[in-house]
């Protein structure tokens, strides 16, 4: 089993920056995928970014490349999301997940953290 618990989030205005961290315990092999996921109000969970804690290849949706850094610190056993030039339409509860790289789907979830991007 695999805990994961995330933080980080809060009110923040267009152009701000926010940093959120995901602890994760447990069975947390270093092998393991992680990712960050998103979900606003009315709308289905969407996948953010993703990063391999093997190798550190990183993989982004297209509307935050460029803005977001996903990063991994392998002995704390935490991801990072960093989060700059914020949008109004970044507004979400946000959330991250883990799978063996040979799942299909994301096996583990944290409770989520809201975000919210005023003008």
């Amino acid at each position: 089993q695999v805990q994961l618990v995330e933080s980080g989030g809060g009110l923040v205005q267009a152009g701000g920056s926010l940093r959120l961290s995901c602890a994760a315990s447990g069975r947390t092999f270093s092998t393991y995928l992680m990712g960050w996921f998103r979900q606003a109000p009315g709308k289905e969970r969407e996948f953010v970014a993703t990063i391999s804690r093997s190798d550190g290849s990183t993989y982004y949706t297209n509307s935050v490349r460029g803005r977001f850094t996903i990063s991994s610190d392998n002995v704390q056993n935490t991801v990072y999301l960093q989060m700059n030039s914020l949008k109004p339409e970044d507004t979400a509860v946000y959330y991250c997940a883990t799978k063996r790289p040979e799942a299909v789907r994301y096996e583990y979830w944290g409770q989520g953290t809201q975000v919210t991007v005023s003008l």
